[in-house]
């Protein structure tokens, strides 16, 4: 890990002591053009206009009733986190995100970048929410559906894009202190400094809190504990050019993040040290080239529901990140934007666990388990543009290796109770994506596509079992790849200038759909099902008028298992944690500079626990608020409100055991400059 940092370190001293970062009054005198860096990647592609695609601008990130990234995501129609939970009182490994309502998983099945670097975890796949400060973004870009390009085998479901922010939209400074009604602190701070023509941003957040109680009056008892959360990240960004047209950027970021869930003594902590180099050209013919690495680890208590003591010590499961990808634009012809490249991704993990007996409390087996999964891919698209219409196609070839994989337990005396060596495998998979998009008239866009995608089990659901007490759920070694086919059309309204409306209806189907599969009634594993078949309609609809704005996003899903042979008494049902309908809307008010009301209103539907369709989630509706005022100069007071009527959020039914999601939230605060 320390090479990482000291590596990060001399790439920032080689930024501010470079020539070529020369201050701007050493270059007045001369006649060489004027040097701008943006530390964004290059320009997105047109294709993304033909595809399902929204964008949050920094005032809707930085305007949220709790302040955190998935809250913001979740006002996007078909964003959904495996369970309701919010990044403080979820489980971290369950933090899998995805898109269109395909079936609740742990893992992610949207790929989710930073400044163009994946950022899910090497062993889970899940994404690190608490390690996202929304407060240094500048804006992001969702995209639903099969992706092809960079990156593309994680992009099943769709692409989250997160870009950062820079000195213009900082400023020098930008900080923010709040505390809320429960005596929980949320503290944020970001230096943006101009060097030369390049530029430098320290970054950190630190959020810690007693929490609440995720179970309900009635099924507490002596053991129950708040969902208690202690995590901070620090981050450290430069951006340098190299040439007039070619830029430099380096990010090393470091978080830890820790937490309680239901039982006293069930803690859980996730912490990662990434660093990333990226190299941009804007010259005639256009490059994105980066290269990043990741050292993470996870551990986590397992409390027995009715003994209350530690039957599961997931004490280490350290795990390793790597990939790159370069991404060349040539000239090729007028009204062809064509992107040419490649991208790899390795994880290799280990998990080290113990289990204990509930009763003695002795030290029953000590298991080990990982393995190292691969993914080269080589992609090809083309947008061409030809008058009013643009036609998109892309190409993708992924060879993916799932190796060295095995599990091992063996007894408090060292004798081996069981153990399993997985056969190493590759395989090739294609897929593309194609779509075209028809300026109607001035104010009416149609647009069609259609997809297909891929994802690889992750080290996760090969290879670790775990427990929700009491319920075991098995690894599965033989998991085959997940693969999406899809098609979608949609249009993109404008009656009048203030008013935007978009429809997007699809289709998706997901072959091998891993999921965790109920054996008997305290015993499941992960399985591929033959297929979730998805078809829906996703609605959106922005209003300005004047100092007023409207956003609403509404996400209808009808979702269902394609079941055969094993898996035959699934046909029909709807996958776990899959809502049917979820949708969002946000009025905000701006009377003058620094000045913000705003309030969300979001709905989820109901949905199951799992594939029983037993434990049933209610449907959940709330509302958030956001208030800014200025004070003087760069200073403004901030209050923000969560779950406002405190509606019960219900995250979790297991026969009839629940937990809870946020409770009514108040906070105050002050921010400056963000």
């Amino acid at each position: 890990m320390k090479n990482i940092f000291t590596l990060s370190v001399s790439l920032f001293a080689l930024i501010a002591g470079s020539p070529l970062a020369a201050q701007d009054e050493e270059r007045e005198d001369t006649t060489e053009p004027e040097i701008v860096v943006t530390g964004q990647g290059l320009e997105p592609a047109l294709s993304n206009i033909v595809y399902s695609t929204v964008t949050l601008e920094r005032e809707e990130i930085v305007s949220s009733g709790s302040g955190r990234i998935d809250d913001v995501l979740s006002n996007v129609a078909g964003f959904q986190q495996f369970r309701r939970s919010d990044s403080r009182s979820s489980n971290p490994s369950a933090q899998g995100v995805t898109l269109r309502a395909l079936g609740g998983n742990a893992t992610s099945r949207a790929l989710v970048l930073l400044d163009g670097v994946p950022i899910s975890d090497p062993f889970f796949g899940y994404i690190p929410l608490s390690s996202i400060a929304p407060e240094t973004l500048s804006s992001v870009r969702i995209t639903r559906g099969g992706g092809s390009g960079p990156f593309g085998a994680g992009a099943l479901a769709g692409t989250i894009e997160l870009e950062s922010a820079g000195p213009d939209t900082l400023g020098p400074v930008a900080a923010s202190f709040l505390i809320n009604d429960r005596a929980e602190t949320e503290a944020s701070a970001a230096i943006a400094q101009n060097l030369g023509s390049g530029f430098a941003v320290l970054s950190g957040r630190w959020d810690r809190g007693q929490g609440f109680f995720t179970t309900p009056d009635g099924q507490r008892v002596p053991a129950t504990a708040r969902a208690a959360f202690d995590s901070w990240q620090i981050g450290l960004r430069g951006v340098a050019p190299l040439s007039e047209d070619v830029e430099l950027q380096t990010r090393v970021s470091i978080f830890d993040d820790r937490r309680t869930l239901r039982f006293d003594g069930a803690d859980s902590s996730s912490e990662g040290q990434d660093a990333s180099v990226r190299i941009v050209g804007r010259g005639e013919w256009e490059f994105d080239a980066l290269a990043y690495v990741q050292a993470r680890n996870f551990s986590n208590v397992v409390i027995s529901s009715t003994r209350f003591v530690r039957v599961l010590d997931q004490r280490n499961t350290p795990s390793t990140g790597l990939g790159g990808k370069i991404e060349v634009r040539p000239p090729i012809a007028e009204g062809h934007d064509v992107r040419i490249g490649a991208d790899y991704r390795r994880s290799d993990g280990e998990l080290q666990e113990e289990a204990y007996s509930a009763f003695t409390g002795a030290l029953r087996e000590r298991r080990r388990a990982g393995g190292t999964n691969s993914n080269l891919g080589l992609f090809v698209e083309d947008d061409w543009s030809i008058g009013p219409i643009v036609v998109t196609g892309g190409l993708r070839a992924d060879y993916t290796r799932i190796q060295d994989g095995f599990f091992r337990a063996v007894d408090a005396n060292a004798v081996l109770v069981s153990e399993a060596v997985a056969s190493n495998r590759s395989d090739w998979a294609l897929s593309w994506r194609a779509g075209a998009s028809y300026y109607a008239t001035r104010r009416l866009d149609i647009r069609a596509a259609a997809y297909t995608g891929t994802r690889l089990p992750t080290l996760n659901e090969l290879y670790r079992p775990f427990v929700v007490f009491p319920v075991v759920t098995e690894a599965n070694a033989a998991l085959e790849n997940e693969r999406l086919q899809g098609l979608e059309i949609g249009i993109n309204w404008q009656p009048v200038n203030e008013v935007v409306l978009s429809l997007t209806a699809f289709d998706n189907e997901v072959k091998n759909a891993i999921a965790n599969v109920t054996i008997e009634p305290n015993l499941r594993q992960r399985q591929n099902l033959p297929a979730i078949d998805a078809q829906g309609i996703e609605a959106a609809l922005a209003v300005r008028a004047g100092q007023f704005s409207f956003d609403a996003s509404l996400a209808y899903t009808d979702a269902v298992i394609a079941g055969e042979g094993a898996s035959l008494a699934l046909n029909g049902i709807r996958p776990p944690q899959t809502p049917r309908i979820a949708g969002s809307a946000t009025m905000s008010w701006q009377p003058a500079d620094g000045w913000r009301f705003a309030g969300t209103l979001r709905h989820v539907g109901a949905q199951f626990e799992d594939d029983q369709e037993t434990d049933r989630l209610a449907p959940a509706t709330t509302i958030d608020l956001f208030a800014k005022a200025p004070l003087a100069g760069r200073f403004s007071i901030i209050a923000r409100a969560e779950n406002v009527f405190d509606e019960e959020i219900v995250t979790r039914n297991s026969s009839g055991a629940i937990d809870l999601g946020r409770p009514r939230t108040v906070w105050l605060g002050l921010r400056i400059g963000i």
